[in-house]
């Protein structure tokens, strides 16, 4: 595949919409009393400041052998880039980390071949995420691919001369392994910011307007902490990068706007594709459905009687509902939810 068709937007797109994108050069510095920043020596004035930082992978320390070759992060193209002289079959490779980014790359790379071990420091594979039920599955499909799975163990150190050679587990198993792959979280894109001045915590704070403590500068995506309910709280996906830059440019086009989501996210592992609607988190109870299609299941998450996030793994169907009932608000009866037999479409007919 050419790089070209991994591109969101082509170059011609930014020429006929009249945008200046300078590629290659870091913004060193955001002068707030005069509405400008600076970079590669030149002063770049704003009158609307707009910062899309994103996050940067959560690194090794040196001193557990993050200093090593033969070890991997993945972000961006230019990390497939470097990866791919590794990918060769029969290779041993340790993938540090059980959340989405690992498993995805573990499923590439037994499909391609190699040996992976997948070790993760939580007791269960994409805990922060996903319920246990959500977890037993992706473990069974994983390790009935071939993957060694070890939950409840991390890291404790990487050894080699130059280039890591053994993998040393907490529980002081040793690994033999050709190369390492670290997906252990990421982290806010927001020194800029915190030398600037402006506020932070776990990420740039912004309004529900997208609008940071600086009035003429606003942030989204992955850099920033915004209000959700009664908390704040930062997300990594798609939809948040995608929805919560509309808002932005709304309010800065003179909209009074609220960032007002359902969060949304999806994975795809061999066969199996992960979709899920709504935030997990604070659930009581789970109510698990099977799907119509051949290994679909869905699993609902209830705080008390109300709905509150979907798991839904081959099934679309089960999705999207579940998206439409937390987007309206739609008051779930948890009895026709658990009845096997209830048409989910009945869930859609009556509203709060």
């Amino acid at each position: 595949m050419e790089k070209t068709r991994l591109y969101l937007r082509q170059q011609s797109y930014y020429t006929e919409n009249d945008i200046d994108l300078m590629l290659g050069i870091r913004c060193e510095e955001i002068d707030l009393n005069a509405s400008c920043v600076k970079a590669n020596g030149q002063s770049i004035p704003y009158d609307h400041l707009v910062l899309t930082t994103g996050s940067h992978p959560t690194k090794l320390p040196a001193r557990l052998g993050g200093d090593l070759g033969g070890l991997y992060y993945i972000r961006d193209l230019a990390d497939i880039t470097a990866l791919q002289p590794e990918l060769e079959e029969n290779r041993k490779v340790l993938v540090v980390g059980g959340g989405f980014i690992g498993l995805e790359t573990a499923s590439a790379l037994i499909s391609k071949g190699l040996q992976v071990t997948i070790v993760e420091a939580a007791e269960r594979i994409m805990q922060r995420v996903v319920a246990p039920e959500t977890s037993a599955y992706f473990r069974n499909l994983h390790t009935s691919k071939g993957t060694r799975l070890l939950e409840g163990v991390g890291l404790k150190q990487l050894e080699g001369k130059e280039r890591v050679q053994k993998a040393v587990l907490s529980n002081d198993d040793e690994l033999d392994v050709d190369f390492v792959i670290v997906g252990i979280g990421v982290q806010p894109g927001d020194a800029l910011v915190k030398e600037a001045g402006l506020d932070t915590s776990n990420g740039i704070r912004v309004n529900a307007k997208g609008q940071t403590s600086h009035t003429n500068i606003w942030a989204s995506g992955d850099c920033t902490s915004f209000p959700w309910q009664d908390t704040f709280i930062r997300l990594e996906s798609v939809q948040n990068a995608i929805d919560q830059s509309e808002t932005v440019a709304e309010n800065i086009m003179g909209t009074d706007k609220d960032y007002k989501f359902v969060p949304w996210f999806w994975t795809d592992q061999y066969e199996a594709k992960l979709q899920i609607s709504g935030l997990g988190t604070g659930y009581t109870s789970i109510i698990t459905r099977q799907g119509n299609l051949e290994d679909s299941i869905s699993f609902w998450y209830m705080r008390n009687d109300d709905l509150i996030a979907v798991d839904a793994i081959n099934d679309p169907r089960s999705y999207m509902v579940g998206k439409r009932i937390l987007e309206q608000g739609i008051s779930v009866d948890p009895e026709t939810l658990g009845n096997p037999d209830s048409d989910l479409k009945q869930l859609l007919r009556s509203k709060r």
